[in-house]
Parts: C-alpha cells; sequence; structure tokens
C-alpha cells in the first residue's frame, strides 16, 4: 500500500496550470527526487501532499495514520524560541518533559547540523533557520520525509552527513534539489514535473540526463514537423476559391483541430541566454598572499597562508560553514586587511563578485533598476548599447515584470538577476560565493559552461561538489584550527590526496561516538549516523596518514606505479560488471514504474524494491574501487 497517492490531480494560479490531471504514488522505502525548472510547481505538489493548499480537482490521499513531515524552501523568522525548543518540537513527544530518547535524538541533529541551541530563531540568518527546520524534520520519525532543496545552505561536511542519513532512513522521501551528486547518491527514482505533467524517468540521474535530451530532441522533431503541415493547411484555406470548390469539409474541420492543437500546446520555459563580458587581461600575478593570519575575536581563521593566484587560475574554496572561506575571500580582494601578513593584489583587476547574501541586490528596487542602476533603460553590452528589456529577457524576465520590486521574486529568481547585474559589466576576476543555491537544472548546467569558458581568473566558493569537480583546477581547503592548504584538481580530487588534521581526526572521534550510542537508541526508525559515515566518510581521516595519503607536487602525482597483473585483470572487468549491474538497475526501474506493479504482489514489490537499493550501492562500491584502481 503506498503512503501517498495522487490521482488525476489538477492545479492551477494562472493561465496555464501547474498541474494537469497528474498521477503518483511513493511507497515505503523509496527515495524519489522530483525534478523541474523553476516556477513548474514542484513546491506546490508537495504543499498539496502536507494539505497546505488544496487540488483544484483530482484526489491526493495519504495513507491513515501516516505522518508526513516536510521542510519548507523558506522558512518564517517570527519565532522566539530556541533552536533545541523548536527541533524538539519535532519530535515524536513534541518535546515532553523527561524523554530522554528524544533529548538525545534532539543532541546528536543539533551537533552535527552546527546548531546553537540557545540562539533564538528571530536571531538567526536565513540559511540558519533553514538548517533549525531541517534538524525539527529529521527527529520526527516520519513514515514520508519532505524536503524541499535540503542541501542549501549547508556546507560539504552537513551535506554528506544528510545524505548517508537518508540512505539509512526507513521512511518513504520525496525531495526537490539540483544539487547533482545528491540526486546521484540518494534517488532510487527521478520524476520530472515538465508543464504541467509528471514524468517518471528509469534508471539514475545520469539516465535522466541523456534520455530526456534524447526525449527533448524528438518533441522538437515532432513540433517541427507538425508546424510545417499547419503551415501548409494554412497555405491551402487562403486559396480562397480553390479552397471552396475542392468542398473538402474533412480537410477544412482537420484544419481547424490543428489550430486547436497548437493552441494547446504547451513550450517548455525558456534557457537562460548568457554571456560574461570579457575585460583586457590582468597581471600575469593576480594575489600572492604571504604568512597571512586572521583571527575573529579570539577565534582564529587563518593561521598561516601564502599562497600565488595567477592569471587564468580557477580556484575552488572548500571548508565548513563559519571556518573563514568569505573572509578569505574579501581579504584577497582588499575588503578586508589581514591580521598579520601580506597580500599583494595585481595590476589592472576588474572583478565581479557574486555574494551568496545577495547583498548587491537592492530589495526595494525594481528588476530593471537593480541592473541599471536607475540611469536610464539601456545598458552597455560588449561597447553596444542594449535596452534593459531585450537584456533581461535572457535571463527569462518578461517585459512586464521589470518593474517590480525585488522583494516579489523567488531566490532562484533572485539569483538568475544577480546574474544579470553581474554579467552587464566587463571583468578579468570573477569571484563567485555560492551561486548554485536555488537554481534549476538548466541554468546551472548553462553557468557551469559559462564559468567553465571564463578567459579570467576565478574565485569560487561552492559546496556543489560536480560543479567544483567541473570548474575548478585547484582547491584551497580549509581542514581546521586555521590549516588552509591548496590541492591539484576539484573536490574528488582533494578526496584522494586530503591528509588527516588533528581537527578531522577529533571529528572521527566524535562520530564513532555518536554511532555508538545512535546503535542503542536511534535517532530515526534508524541509526541516524551510519557505520558507513563513521568507518569510510570520517574513519579514513582518523587512520595514521601514508606517503600516498599526503598532498602531493602535480608532477609527482602525474608518476604512475606498475600496476599489478590482478589489479590490471580487475580494471579490465569493470566496464562489464558495471554494464551488466545498470542494466539489471534499469530493468528492475521499468517495473517499478509500470502503475499495476504494486498491485500484482506485494511481496515480490517489496523484494525488487530492496534489491535495486542493493544494486544502488553495488554500484557506488564498484565505481569507487574503479576510481582506486584508476589512480593507482
Amino acid at each position: 500500500m503506498p503512503i501517498v497517492r495522487l490521482d488525476k490531480v489538477s492545479l492551477s494560479f494562472g493561465l496555464k496550470p501547474l498541474l494537469d490531471g497528474v498521477g503518483l504514488h511513493i511507497r515505503k522505502g523509496e527515495r524519489v527526487c522530483l525534478l523541474g525548472r523553476n516556477g513548474e510547481g514542484k513546491s506546490s505538489l508537495l504543499n498539496l501532499i502536507t494539505r497546505q493548499i488544496v487540488p483544484d480537482s483530482g484526489e491526493v490521499w495519504v495513507r491513515p495514520g501516516a505522518r508526513v513531515t516536510s521542510l519548507a524552501q523558506e522558512v518564517s523568522s517570527t519565532s522566539d524560541e530556541t533552536v533545541q525548543q523548536i527541533v524538539m518540537g519535532g519530535t515524536v513527544s513534541g518535546g515532553s518533559d523527561g524523554d530522554w530518547q528524544a533529548e538525545l535524538q534532539v543532541d546528536q541533529v543539533i551537533a552535527r547540523l552546527g546548531l546553537d541551541r540557545d540562539a533564538t530563531l528571530s536571531s538567526l540568518s536565513g540559511g540558519w533557520r533553514r538548517r533549525t527546520m531541517l534538524g525539527r524534520a529529521l527527529v520526527s520519525s516520519p513514515d514520508l520525509l519532505l524536503l524541499d532543496e535540503p542541501t542549501n545552505h549547508l556546507d560539504i561536511e552537513a551535506i554528506t552527513w544528510l545524505e548517508d542519513m537518508m540512505k539509512e532512513f526507513e521512511g518513504a522521501l520525496l525531495f526537490i534539489s539540483h544539487d547533482r551528486t545528491f540526486v546521484r547518491r540518494l534517488a532510487t527514482r527521478i520524476v520530472e514535473l515538465d508543464r504541467g505533467q509528471l514524468r517518471v524517468w528509469p534508471g539514475n540521474y545520469d539516465d535522466y540526463v541523456l534520455q530526456k535530451r534524447a526525449a527533448l530532441e524528438v518533441e522538437a522533431k515532432h513540433a517541427a514537423l507538425f508546424d510545417k503541415k499547419l503551415a501548409q493547411e494554412e497555405v491551402w484555406i487562403r486559396q480562397g476559391v480553390q479552397a471552396r470548390r475542392t468542398r473538402n469539409e474533412g480537410r477544412v474541420r482537420a484544419l481547424k483541430q490543428l489550430r486547436v492543437q497548437r493552441s494547446e500546446r504547451r513550450e517548455r520555459i525558456g534557457q537562460v541566454d548568457a554571456r560574461v563580458q570579457d575585460a583586457s587581461p590582468s597581471g600575469k600575478l593576480v594575489f600572492e598572499a604571504t604568512h597571512v593570519r586572521q583571527t575573529f575575536g579570539d577565534k582564529l581563521l587563518i593561521a598561516d597562508f601564502s599562497a600565488r593566484i595567477m592569471r587564468g587560475d580557477r580556484i575552488g574554496i572548500i571548508g565548513p560553514n563559519g571556518c573563514g572561506k568569505t573572509t578569505l575571500i574579501k581579504l584577497l580582494v582588499g575588503d578586508m586587511e589581514p591580521t598579520s601578513g601580506s597580500i599583494y593584489r595585481g595590476t589592472s583587476l576588474k572583478s565581479a563578485y557574486f555574494d551568496q547574501q545577495r547583498d548587491a541586490l537592492d530589495p526595494a528596487a525594481s528588476i530593471m533598476d537593480n541592473v541599471t542602476g536607475g540611469s536610464g533603460d539601456t545598458i552597455t553590452i560588449d561597447g553596444h548599447a542594449r535596452h534593459v528589456s531585450a537584456y533581461l529577457r535572457d535571463f527569462l524576465f518578461p517585459p512586464e515584470r521589470l518593474r517590480a520590486p525585488v522583494s516579489m521574486l523567488s531566490g532562484g529568481e533572485r539569483n538568475r538577476l544577480l546574474l544579470a547585474k553581474l554579467f552587464a559589466k566587463p571583468s578579468n576576476l570573477l569571484v563567485m560565493d555560492e551561486p548554485t543555491n536555488d537554481l534549476d537544472v538548466d541554468t546551472l548546467d548553462l553557468l557551469e559552461e559559462l564559468v567553465a569558458d571564463y578567459p579570467g581568473t576565478l574565485l569560487l566558493v561552492s559546496h556543489d561538489r560536480a560543479f567544483l569537480d567541473n570548474v575548478v583546477t585547484s582547491t584551497l581547503v580549509f581542514e581546521g584550527e586555521g590549516e588552509l592548504n591548496e590541492y591539484v584538481g576539484g573536490y574528488t580530487d582533494w578526496l584522494r590526496q586530503r591528509k588527516p588534521t588533528r581537527a578531522t581526526g577529533a571529528i572521527a572521534s566524535v562520530t564513532a561516538a555518536s554511532a555508538a550510542s545512535a546503535a542503542k537508541k536511534p535517532l530515526l526508525p534508524n541509526p541516524p549516523v551510519s557505520a558507513a559515515l563513521g568507518s569510510a566518510a570520517l574513519g579514513s581521516a582518523a587512520r595514521k596518514a601514508t606517503p600516498e595519503e599526503a598532498p602531493v607536487p602535480v608532477s609527482t602525482a602525474l608518476k604512475t606505479r606498475k600496476r599489478p597483473f590482478k589489479e590490471h585483470q580487475e580494471l579490465v572487468a569493470m566496464p562489464a560488471k558495471i554494464a551488466q549491474l545498470e542494466l539489471e538497475q534499469t530493468e528492475l526501474q521499468t517495473l517499478i514504474n509500470d502503475p499495476d506493479f504494486f498491485r500484482k504482489n506485494p511481496a515480490d514489490a517489496a523484494a525488487t524494491l530492496k534489491r535495486l537499493e542493493s544494486l544502488v550501492a553495488q554500484l557506488e562500491s564498484v565505481y569507487a574501487r574503479w576510481d582506486i584502481l584508476e589512480s593507482s
């Protein structure tokens, strides 16, 4: 029996329906990722399930007695309750006195999310309020957990912890996310909301990307053929006397039907069409930091940092929230001066700064004025004047909305507007602090291409691991106690090269202790910190470092040892093994997508879901082993 079922559900808030007679089933153990462009209605679908809104027609059925908990995309700031009180309110007991198990659950979640238990919700920023409400949702032991962009404002350590927690979660999970790595690791099923329709895509996220691209190509061809036929019939009907002389009433009726079909066809929301304006090149040496030390009160952010950043370098900056990533950027660009040490800044620098707090946007000003600065209705792009309406249309802002205040925009729309403002000025230094929050997959892909092709120097702070891997050439990583180290490559390369530190060792010890206590007193229907998290994700950082684990110069890293025959044979066999597992995964996913699958034999359905989860775990293990063999 499903936990929730949508049957022929329709919902409209304008001329075009957000949901047009859609159906969906979610069962225990499933982890369903809901994808779709910004504004398609994904959050509204979650609100239907939680009864915050009602459908125009159709039925939203939730199994009687099922506990449904959600994390909203936006969080209210009006409450004066403390973080601990709010998180405790999400437990099954609701925070009743003397419930030591609930207190343990709350303590574990608060610690892993890095929350200040005594802070009031009204005193927190939007990101920390969101973390607090995420904690409240996680301790509620729900049958169905609804998460709307849960990774926004979380650092990488918190995201990986959340991933492991959700993989152990025994209930059902329906989540909206544009974090590709998060989706790859978690989703057992991909469902896309596109122009009012829900479509289930078999396979994993990468399968979805390939199948979606092919489907759009087919759709475009069919639309072109349809439009060609309609145009031919319009020419025929306009022949007047000749058309009437044929007395082909059937052809006339067919033409009318073609017109109706064309008027009802819903086009996809357009793609952002943008490019970064290039300024003249900066000097060859962009930044040189020498023995930089930075403190904030009694807190040491940077102990002793020295580095050179050259023109064209693409630097990713990684570290937990509050470690000093934004401070490092401000030090480099000159918004702050170090406590000690020195920073040389090169010549002819023209920077463009994407601030995660969106401070560059004036919420009270209009969309248009935020781009033009209130100086008229034209801007200069590549040396040529262009009307701001045409320019903003490239970023999916229609002319009729340009005078609306920024305060009316969603998070994704504000990020698009900030990109429009950023790219309206020439630059040779691009500084981006968490640019991927709230962006849909299509816009994220475009931004990735823009940044990857940027000819200047890039400083990027991001928790999006795929974005880092695809864009940067080296990383600066905060590794605890003010230690800041440089590594070649992106996030995945850092994982292979990183060295254990006292800070990561301490984290591993705490994690092991948490896992042990969680085994006795579970946080959810299952332990919150899995054995895999303790041993694989953090335990490796606690063991004694070997020479292979320490950061090495690029020249040394390129030298590979001769691979033993047994490992060579194992590596050769990897592609076939992966293909076999993925084929079985696709076959099982196709079975599950059959609407009658769960009705026919519930026992077989449960076994199939269990086998599918096992295949996902096997594939992760095989891919990890492949990475090890290829890098050895």
